[in-house]
């Protein structure tokens, strides 16, 4: 599993975190990370999700030199 840190100090993160929680519990794909639980730890919500290899969507695409096309490829998929 894989564990993201979100600091409920900031004001804005609050709804945020609820609307994420939301999604990810409501959408089960076999091309999505899923979420597996949630727990409040001191001032920080831990989500805690599918382990997936090679990071995050954002930083395969910030890392990898891609055409655009492949960028929207990758996305769809």
């Amino acid at each position: 599993v894989a564990i993201k840190k979100i600091s409920l100090l900031r004001e804005s993160s609050n709804e945020l975190c609820v609307n994420e929680i939301q999604v990810m519990r409501d959408n089960k794909n076999a091309n999505l990370v899923n979420y597996v639980d949630s727990y409040l730890v001191d001032e920080e919500l831990w989500l805690v999700m599918e382990y997936v290899d090679g990071g995050s969507l954002h930083d395969v695409i910030r890392e990898t030199r891609m055409a655009e096309g492949e960028i929207a490829a990758v996305s769809r998929e």
